[in-house]
């Protein structure tokens, strides 16, 4: 950091400067500057004297602790990138130092004396001689042998300060020789010396990082993970270009060349996108931010819990990324130190102009310090934008992977209390949010500094009204104040009115299939449309605080100017032209922090909303890991133990789940868990499991978990990957697997075997392949302890056999296996039985033991004996009549039709035939359509020229004003001023007023257009998904969805107008700063258009590249969600098997992605932007040469001044240009991923005008399926393949088949969830293709094969459109067994329902589904396997139920209890999509051959035991 070094007679010479002549303040005299240098390079000495004593005296202590390599470290031995350049620059800078103190001692000796100014630079010059040779050895000797990743991180900060210093003294010397002052030309040499060695210092430090990964080898391998690690953090970091980039390529970005390479000539696929620096990466932060997490997480509460804040929640992200926010601080510094050098020397040039003597030979100089300033401006601000997005890419990496690590630990309890749309809000909205702050971060501090810059130059120029300047300033900072308190609220209420919608569009689309059966999609949809009204007040109010916090900011530059001028005039300063103009360009530049101001204060509190609601979710209970004892494998004979148990979910002994909990099961035991629905058998599950709260009592488990869960938890993802869930493949366990589980025939029949992609949540399986696959992945796993909740209600009778042999008494013979079952047949193989009745155990032992010893036992058996009776009886019919086998057996051909014959040959193994396709982007250019469709869609476009016209206006306003200033004010004392001072004020006054209020015009008009735009993209892009068919939800993932109504609607609400704007807005701009030059000199203009040609061609050279990695960003977006979701909802059998781990390196890798095409879309940018700067400054250099070369008296030096005033911002004017248009282009794309999905086909009509349906339609329920062909898309298989069956009105009649037989999607294609591809479904002779939609599904019922509640009340639940009374509702719950249940609590038919109706048994729900469709008591009932979730005496009851309600009815049951179908009148059985058997069940009995006996004979097997 030289400080001047001044040679006595320059010491002489400013002792002489007249008092008249403006000397320098204090801290800019020599005294000063070098008593700052000298304190500085004296710690330089002392720090590192005392850092290599102290490592010295270290290593004597303990010799072993540190590998030390003989002789001097070469930096290309081991790889340290730049480590050879800086040792090289600091020795050579070191021989300088010492020839420079040498030399100024010798002035001093030999000149005049030992003046105060001498001593001062004789001290200067020693002290950094001494301090950079002493850094020049450490580096070279001590440094070189040791082996760390980068330089020390207080040697980088030196050279930064250094950089910083040096600058300084330059502009000092520059100031002290404008001002007719001599500099020693040792002076300039040292000047030159140090700028040029500090920046290579700097970049040195920035970039010198160690390559080849030499520590390893000095270091042990603690693990195999560890090395891993390493080696992944190795191929990163060559995959990463910017790592590997060297100085000069940093520099200027270039590093970046190659990827637009490849980005111009195709499009961009993830691929393409090279990799992160380890730093970037999930894997680098992740350990940091968690460290310094726990670090200042402290204790407060007293309890042992941590605490997280807001603000502790920033401290560690800042402490995560310092180095960013030091070096990005310094870059911020630098820049605006150069942006207010152009403002301090335009009076000068002014004067030059005008033909001061005192500037007569200081042109040239001039315009090389404009130059220089303008060259450093630009490169720190491309590198400080560039750090700053890097500091924000891994904030959010880090806050979303420790979210996402959160959400798998929550406790039952804490997962409730938040709903799933609210978490994921979390990690796409509030994550993100903190990530775009670090744009703002050094805000806070560099307004002040800004201001503080501005006063001095002000002050220099206009003496004391710089006070009124300060004033004005002052005032309209705090007229932001309560604008801003107003923003924060709005802001909080629109993020929590945003969490409700979210909340409900989640769960909505989880279950859209029982709303598009039931008919009541649109009346849901009312729902969130009327939430999104709730939310739009307060977007609203919003959207006009901002504009008035707008209004308030875009005036104060004029508010400012005017208070000051007013000043001058008030206390008789006289107002030069040259004055004017350095005021009027100070106060452009203090626009800057002006106008970002009301951004910044908006988005702090936007972060403070954010990192609040993340400070909370971190808060939340996690589940408890001491709730159960575990041992290792084979530690104890005893595998569960549980005593004195007492669990309650509600976490209250007041409202216990399961009490007096006692019983063991020792190794390789066989326990099955029975009662009826309620009892709380899933509950004993979780207990083992340990998650459910424990109250009291001890649980011990020993070996390892498997948990098969009642409702199938499938990830989306290949079926393989599900079962494989993370283990080695191996082939012959594999095979054997599948056979256990009977998968194998399921396979042959998918298109692509075990590599088919299933949809979200399983949703192109069904119900028992999803169960099968469950199994599967708890055998392949081989753990010590299964717990099986009840997964053999969703298959059919004779799989359910299967699976009972060969995986619970087959390939888990020898391990412990606890199973609830509502199948009595199951029991009696079992070791131990418990029956549980109210949170209890009433009985235990084996089947014969407890047989007779309890009444709850004998309910269960008796009930599953009744059912076996009409068997029983069927049986005794047939015994006596002998009819031929085929007799009764209307045995349909199996032959395959044309059709599906044509289909396999279609069928190539081409991955369209995948239900889930990758997520559809748009290519290539963004469309005009879809900018005209934005512009367009709010009053027809018609407040767009309005807007435009405004910013005109306040353009050609704001330039009328100062070039009034220009002209009116006298180039000097001498000259006669044109007009009086009051009227320079008067007319100045009304045009900046003028202009002020076309701004508020202008953003009121903007802000009016941009909620009704995005009010009505909300509302046509949510009826086009309500009315979307079943297969777009059954192919698209949820995250998609929510993706666009949550990020890309928040985009449209608040960002979109404003940076369409921007464009319109920075392009006036541009015009009106390159119109006030040529007004000067029009030979600019030979410059100007090849750079603005340049320019447009580099920005389309860039959009190619930088619009393809923005749509990656949002395709990159989705899956993190999705993957988020679907491990919140399986975190209990994540945890089982102890996957978190892989689970987190999932989501580690899915960040990463979508932080790679975030990484490299911010280069891409600074690329642009560097080369933009690089041309503006040659335009802005050539009008400056042409104006300084121009014959004197030829233009008015106001006039030019006022020229090159504008200039002074034609570089950022010009990228701003530039930028915006990207950034729109980017931006747009979520108008145009909304514009998608407003797109999609939508179902035929819910109702048709031209109906002619009878009211009581259908009246005799009769139904005709003819030659029926379903596929689900055109380019999958059939699954239903010529199907002719009559089903008589009033009958009830049975679908039986093995698991994937085409059951399920016949009952879709009744309902039109799924359209026949061939043939037709009559009802009452009326072709149901030709009917409206909800004509259809209101006449129908249905109780699904998944049980469904909804997020509300009982009330709600069974009647959601509000069409029975209380007596109605009370009367359908006692059919449906639940009465009494509800009469026990206490808000009764009000009582809550929560998420997914979690706070209800899967039976209670069944229960709920069947009270719906006896309220509704249609004249076609459906069962989709509708009491597979209820135990045996809850289903006899519910038949029963159902033959008094429905006696009139058409029932079609799917069951897979074969007694269930056999008091039908009918039984149709399907295999593969073609009907096999139909016939009367009695018939179809008596043919001893028909695979319906065979299904029978089964069952009866499996139950002979009772």
């Amino acid at each position: 950091m030289p400080a001047s070094t001044a040679a006595p007679p320059y010491a002489a010479a400013m002792a002489a400067t007249p008092a008249g002549n403006g000397p320098l303040v204090f801290f800019l005299q020599p005294l000063f500057l070098h008593g700052v240098a000298a304190v500085a390079h004296v710690l330089l000495a002392l720090a590192v004297a005392g850092h290599v004593l102290f490592r010295r005296s270290g290593a004597g202590r303990a010799k072993d602790g540190e590998v030390r390599g003989g002789g001097a470290y070469r930096g290309g031995e081991g790889g340290f990138r730049c480590y050879g350049v800086a040792v090289f620059i600091t020795w050579a800078l070191a021989a300088f130092e010492v020839l420079h103190a040498a030399y100024s001692c010798y002035l001093d000796v030999g000149g005049a004396g030992w003046s105060r100014d001498a001593v001062s630079d004789l001290v200067d010059a020693a002290s950094r001689a001494v301090g950079w040779l002493l850094l020049a050895a450490y580096l070279q000797f001590e440094f070189g042998r040791r082996r760390q990743e980068r330089f020390p991180a207080p040697l980088r900060l030196w050279w930064a300060l250094y950089l910083l210093l040096s600058v300084l003294v330059v502009t000092v010397h520059v100031a002290t020789r404008l001002d007719g002052r001599p500099v020693p030309a040792h002076s300039w040499a040292l000047d030159a010396v140090s700028v040029v060695a500090a920046v290579v210092l700097l970049f040195a430090g920035l970039f010198g990082k160690r390559e080849g990964g030499g520590s390893a080898s000095e270091e042990p391998l603690l693990n195999g993970a560890h090395e891993r690690a390493e080696e992944d953090g190795r191929s990163a970091t060559e995959a990463s270009m910017f790592t590997g980039a060297g100085f000069l390529s940093a520099l200027s970005f270039s590093w970046m060349g190659p990827l637009l390479a490849v980005g111009h000539k195709k499009t961009l696929c993830l691929d393409d996108v090279p990799g992160l620096d380890p730093g970037d990466s999930v894997a680098g932060l992740l350990p940091t931010f968690k460290a310094n997490l726990e670090a200042v997480a402290a204790d407060v509460s007293g309890s042992g819990r941590k605490v997280v804040t807001a603000f502790k929640l920033t401290k560690a992200l800042v402490r995560t990324v310092w180095w960013h926010v030091s070096v990005t601080a310094f870059y911020a510094l630098v820049y605006n130190v150069a942006t207010y050098v152009g403002p301090y020397l335009i009076d000068s040039l002014v004067q030059y102009l005008n033909g001061d003597e005192r500037y007569a030979s200081k042109g040239q100089l001039l315009v090389l310090a404009f130059i220089v300033a303008k060259v450093f401006e630009c490169l720190a601000q491309r590198h400080w934008f560039f750090r700053l997005q890097q500091a924000g890419i891994r904030a959010r990496s880090a806050l979303v992977a420790v979210v996402y690590q959160k959400g798998l630990a929550l406790s039952s309890q804490s997962r409730q209390s938040r709903t799933s749309g609210e978490m994921i809000n979390i990690i796409s909205v509030d994550a993100d949010r903190v990530g775009l702050f670090s744009w703002y971060m050094h805000d806070l501090w560099l307004v002040p500094l800004q201001v503080g810059m501005a006063l001095f130059i002000l002050y220099s120029t206009l003496g004391l009204a710089s006070l009124a300047a300060l004033g004005a300033t002052v005032v309209v900072m705090l007229a932001n104040v309560p604008p801003g308190q107003m923003q924060e609220k709005f802001q909080q209420k629109l993020m929590d009115c945003k969490d409700i919608r979210m909340k409900a569009t989640s769960e909505i689309l989880r279950n859209m299939r029982i709303l598009k059966l039931q008919g009541w999609e649109m009346k849901f949809m009312s729902k969130i449309i009327e939430l999104r009204k709730t939310e739009t007040n307060w977007l609203k109010k919003y959207l006009y605080t901002s504009t008035m916090v707008t209004f308030v900011f875009w005036g104060a530059p004029t508010f400012v100017a005017v208070a000051t001028f007013g000043a001058c005039m008030l206390m008789g300063i006289p107002l030069e032209s040259g004055k004017v103009l350095s005021a009027l360009a100070t106060f452009r530049v203090l626009q800057e922090p002006i106008y970002n101001l009301p951004d910044t204060i908006s988005m702090m509190i936007q972060t403070k909303v954010s990192l609040d609601r993340i400070a909370s979710f971190l808060c939340l209970d996690e589940l408890p890991t001491d709730a159960v004892q575990r041992l290792t494998s084979g530690s104890s004979d005893v595998a569960i133990d549980v005593s004195n148990g007492l669990f309650s979910w509600e976490a209250s002994p007041e409202v216990p789940t399961l009490k007096d909990l006692n019983f063991q099961a020792r190794q390789g035991m066989l326990v099955a868990v029975c009662g009826t629905v309620g009892s709380g058998k899933s509950s004993l599950l979780s207990c083992i499991l340990g998650e459910i709260p424990k109250l009291a009592g001890e649980v011990r488990t020993c070996g390892t978990m498997a948990y098969i869960s009642q409702s199938a938890w499938i990830q989306s993802g290949k079926i393989q990957d599900n079962i494989l869930f993370g283990k080695e493949m191996d082939n012959e366990k594999y095979e054997r697997v599948l056979e256990s589980c009977s998968l194998k025939k399921d396979l042959e029949i998918l298109p692509f075997g075990d590599q088919t992609v299933i949809g979200e949540r399983g949703i192109n399986l069904s119900g028992g392949q999803k169960q099968r696959i469950q199994i599967a992945r708890a055998l392949y796993q081989e753990a010590d302890i299964y717990l099986f909740d009840d997964p053999f209600s969703a298959v059919d009778a004779h799989t359910g056999s299967h699976l009972f042999k060969e995986c619970l008494l087959g390939a888990l013979a020898s391990k412990t296996v606890v199973y609830v079952t509502h199948q009595i047949e199951f029991l009696p193989a079992a070791d131990l039985i418990l029956v549980m009745k109210d949170g209890r155990i009433t009985q235990a032992g084996k089947y014969n033991e407890i047989l007779g010893s309890g009444v709850e036992f004998m309910e269960l058996v008796g009930a599953h004996k009744e059912a076996l009776t009409a068997l029983d009886a069927i049986d005794a019919a047939n015994a006596g009549d002998v009819a031929s086998p085929s007799s009764g057996t209307a045995k349909l051909s199996r032959s395959l039709s044309s059709a599906e014959k044509k289909d396999k040959q279609d069928d190539g193994n081409s991955q369209s035939g995948q239900l889930v396709q990758e997520e559809e982007r748009e290519k290539g250019k963004v469309g005009f359509w879809v900018y005209w469709k934005y512009l367009t869609l709010a009053y027809k476009g018609a407040l767009v020229p309005f807007v435009l016209l405004a910013q005109i206006l306040f353009q050609v306003l704001q330039i009328a004003s100062n070039y009034w200033m220009a002209w009116a004010a006298p180039v000097s004392k001498d000259v006669e001023p044109p007009v009086s001072m009051s009227t320079l004020l008067y007319v100045y006054v009304a045009l900046a007023l003028g202009s002020s209020l076309c701004v508020l015009v202008r953003a009121l008009f903007l802000v009016t257009a941009s909620y009704k735009t995005a009010t009505l993209l909300f509302n046509k892009m949510h009826i086009s998904i309500f009315r979307a068919p079943m297969f777009f939800f059954d192919s698209t993932p949820s995250g998609r969805i929510l993706n666009r109504a949550s990020t890309d609607q928040s985009e449209v609400d608040t960002s979109i107008a404003y940076q369409m704007g921007s464009v319109a807005f920075a392009i006036i701009q541009l015009v009106g700063i390159i119109a006030v030059m040529s007004h000067v000199s029009w030979q600019v203009f030979v410059v100007f258009i090849p750079v603005v040609a340049a320019c447009f061609w580099y920005q389309r050279y860039y959009i190619d590249t930088a619009r393809e990695l923005q749509r990656l960003v949002g395709v990159c977006k989705a899956p993190i969600i999705q993957h988020f979701a679907e491990s919140i909802t399986g975190s209990t059998t994540i945890r089982c098997f102890g996957k978190e781990n892989q689970f987190v390196s999932a989501n580690s890798h899915l960040m990463d992605a979508y932080s790679r095409s975030k990484f490299y879309n911010a280069g891409a940018m600074d690329w642009l932007c560097f080369r933009l700067d690089v041309l503006s400054s040659l335009t802005f250099s050539f009008s400056l040469i042409f104006l300084i070369n121009l014959p004197p008296g030829l233009i008015d030096p106001g006039i030019a001044g006022l020229a090159v005033t504008y200039g002074l911002n034609l570089n950022t004017q010009q990228a701003w240009v530039v930028w915006s248009m990207c950034n729109l282009e980017n931006k747009i794309i979520s108008v145009e991923r909304i514009l998608q999905y407003i797109s999609i086909p939508a179902e035929p009509p819910l109702s048709m005008s031209e109906d002619k349906l009878a009211h009581n339609w259908p009246s005799e329920g009769k139904i005709q399926l003819d030659n029926l062909h379903v596929k689900y898309a055109p380019q999958l298989p059939f699954v239903l393949k010529g199907l002719t069956v009559t089903f008589p009105g009033g009958l009830k009649t049975g679908i039986v088949g093995r698991t994937g037989s085409g059951k399920s999607t016949l009952i879709q294609a009744l309902f039109r969830i799924v359209d026949p591809t061939i043939g037709q479904i009559l009802i009452d002779g009326v072709d149901i293709c030709t009917i409206g939609l909800h004509d259809l599904r209101s006449r129908l019922s249905i109780i699904p094969q998944e049980p469904t509640m909804f997020e509300g009340t009982v009330r709600s639940n069974l009647d959601p459109l509000g069409e029975y009374n209380d007596n109605q509702i009370w009367e359908a719950l006692d059919y449906c067994q639940l009465g009494d249940e509800i009469r026990k609590k206490e808000l009764k038919l009000d009582s809550p329902v929560i998420e997914n109706g979690e706070n209800w048994s899967v039976g209670q729900r069944q229960l709920v589904c069947l009270g719906r469709v006896i309220l509704k008591r249609s004249k076609i009932l459906v069962l989709d396997e509708a009491t597979a979730s209820v135990d045996t005496a809850t289903d006899n009851l519910i038949q029963k139920t159902l033959r008094q309600q429905f006696s009139e009815a058409t029932v079609i049951t799917i069951a897979h209890r074969i007694t269930s179908v056999l008091n039908s009148d009918m039984v149709l059985l399907l295999d593969n999509g073609v009907a096999v058997e139909r016939d009367t069940p009695a018939k179809l009995l008596d043919d001893k051959s028909s695979l319906f006996s065979k299904l029978v004979e089964e069952y009866t097997m499996r139950s002979t035991h009772t």
